[in-house]
C-alpha cells in the first residue's frame, strides 16, 4: 500500500526565508542560538538544559508549549527560530508493516527545493527499528544496491541526521504526552516504537564521520532521545581509516558490508574495496575498540544467486573471520528495477548458512522487508538526483548569464 502525504510542490518563484530550526542542533549549537539572541552567558546552560528536554524528550513544536521558559523568553525564540522538522512528502506502508518515508529538507538557497532522502521504520516483535540515512544519495557505486546508482549530492548535517528519528517519532505516537500530525500511522498494539536505529540508509555514514558523530551524541543523550549507543549500529562499506575513530569516538555497534571473500569480486561489488582491500578491512576490524563477545561486529552479506553463494565461499568467508568476535547476516537480494543480479535460491542460502553455522557463527538469514515499497536493504533511492539535476541546470545558467557582468568590472 502507498500513500501520498503531500504531493511534491512545484519551485518557488522566490526563496521564502525561513526562521532556522533548533530541532537537531547540538547543545552547542543550542548555547550559541540563545547568545545570538542576547541570553547572558551564566544563564545559557540552564536554558540549555530546558530546550533540550522540550524538543527532545517531549518533543515539542511551538515554544509556548515550554513552560517552564518564562514567556519573554519564549516570544524571543520565537521570533528568531522554529522547531520545524523535514516535511514529510510521502509515506508508504508496506504490507508486513514497515513504513518508508520521504523527507524533504528545508531547502538552502534559491535553486534548491530542498533535498529528498528516504528513512525506514521496521517493526518488530521486540524491537522497532529506524534506518536512517547519512547522505543524499551516495559517495559508492555498490553494484548491487539501489542507493549506488543514485550519485552523491551532499553530506546530511547533524540536525538532519537526528531530524529523521524525530520525524518517526512524531508520526509513530512516540512521544509523551504528544498528539501525532494527522494522517500518522500509529501502532495500536502500544509496543512497536523506535528502540534502535542502524546507519543503513542512504549514504556511506563514515564518509560523514563528523555529522554522524555529532547525530550519535544527540541520539544517544539520556536527557533527550535515549537511544543507547548499544542499540545504535552504523554500517560501512569499508572506510578503513574511520574504523577505529568510530569505535574510539562513537562507541557504537559495528556492521561491515562484506558481500565478498576475495578481492576480486569485492572490487566489483563494492568498488571501494579497491582502495581498502579485504585484508585492510579485517585488521581494522580486529582492532576495532571495545570488541568482544558481547560486542560483537556484523558482517553483512548478500546473497547473490551464482556470484558469491558456493559452499567454497561460505568456507572461505569461516576462515577469514576466525578471530573477530562476530555475527554473519546472510541478506537476500532485494531486487529493483535494472539489477542485472537475482537472489541466490533459499535452498543454497540455506546450505551457505549451515556452513557458516556448523563453524560457530550466528548466521541468520534477515527475512526482507518492505519489498513491496522498495524500502528493503539496498532499495532506496529517492526523487533528489532528477531534482538536483534541475537545480544545477538553472544555476548554471544564472553563473553563465552572470559572468559578462563579472568581466566587465
Amino acid at each position: 500500500m502507498t500513500v501520498s502525504v503531500s504531493a511534491p510542490a512545484a519551485p518557488a518563484a522566490e526563496t521564502v526565508l525561513r526562521r532556522p530550526s533548533l530541532a537537531g542542533r547540538t547543545r552547542a549549537g543550542l548555547a550559541e542560538a540563545l547568545a545570538e539572541i542576547g541570553v547572558p552567558e551564566k544563564e545559557r546552560r540552564m536554558r540549555v538544559g530546558q530546550l533540550w528536554n522540550w524538543i527532545y524528550h517531549y518533543g515539542v513544536r511551538e515554544f509556548d508549549a515550554m513552560t517552564t521558559i518564562g514567556k519573554g523568553l519564549r516570544g524571543q525564540l520565537a521570533a528568531h527560530f522554529s522547531l520545524d522538522l523535514p516535511e514529510v512528502t510521502a509515506e508508504q506502508v508496506s504490507t508486513d508493516g514497515t513504513r518508508k518515508w520521504l523527507m524533504r529538507m528545508p531547502s538552502t538557497g534559491p535553486h534548491d527545493r530542498g533535498a529528498e532522502i528516504e528513512c525506514v521504520y521496521i517493526p518488530e516483535v521486540d524491537r522497532g527499528t529506524l534506518c536512517v540515512s547519512s547522505q543524499v544519495g551516495c559517495t559508492l557505486t555498490c553494484t548491487f544496491c539501489h542507493t549506488g546508482t543514485q550519485r552523491l549530492v551532499r553530506n546530511l548535517k547533524a540536525e538532519e541526521i537526528v531530524a529523521q528519528l524525530m520525524v518517526a517519532r512524531e508520526r509513530l505516537g512516540d512521544f509523551p504526552n504528544r498528539k501525532p500530525p494527522e494522517g500518522a500511522f500509529v501502532p495500536n498494539d502500544g509496543g512497536r516504537l523506535v528502540t534502535n536505529i542502524v546507519f543503513m540508509g542512504m549514504g556511506e555514514p563514515l564518509y560523514n564521520f563528523d555529522g554522524v558523530r555529532d547525530a550519535i551524541a544527540i541520539m544517544s543523550d539520556d536527557q533527550g532521545l535515549s537511544i543507547g549507543r548499544r542499540r545504535i549500529t552504523v554500517s560501512t562499506s569499508g572506510v578503513v581509516p574511520q574504523i577505529g575513530p568510530l569505535g574510539g569516538e562513537m562507541g557504537t555497534m559495528l556492521a561491515i558490508s562484506l558481500h565478498a571473500v576475495r578481492d576480486e569480486l569485492r572490487n566489483e561489488l563494492v568498488p571501494l574495496n579497491k582502495k581498502y582491500p579485504i585484508k585492510d578491512l579485517l585488521e581494522a576490524c580486529r582492532n576495532y575498540p571495545g570488541l568482544s563477545n558481547a560486542k560483537r561486529i556484523t558482517f553483512e552479506y548478500v546473497m547473490l544467486k551464482g556470484v558469491n553463494d558456493s559452499d567454497a565461499e561460505a568456507r572461505e568467508l569461516v576462515r577469514l573471520l576466525k578471530g573477530i568476535p562476530a555475527k554473519i547476516n546472510l541478506i537476500p537480494f532485494n531486487p529493483w528495477p535494472g539489477t542485472k543480479y537475482e537472489c541466490s535460491d533459499w535452498d543454497r542460502i540455506e546450505r551457505f548458512s549451515d556452513i557458516v553455522f556448523r563453524a560457530g557463527y550466528a548466521s541468520p538469514v534477515r527475512t526482507p522487508r518492505g519489498r513491496d515499497i522498495l524500502a528493503a536493504c539496498g532499495q532506496l533511492k529517492s526523487e533528489t538526483e532528477k531534482l538536483s539535476a534541475r537545480a544545477r541546470l538553472m544555476l548554471d545558467q544564472d553563473q553563465v548569464e552572470a559572468v559578462p557582468a563579472v568581466a566587465a568590472e
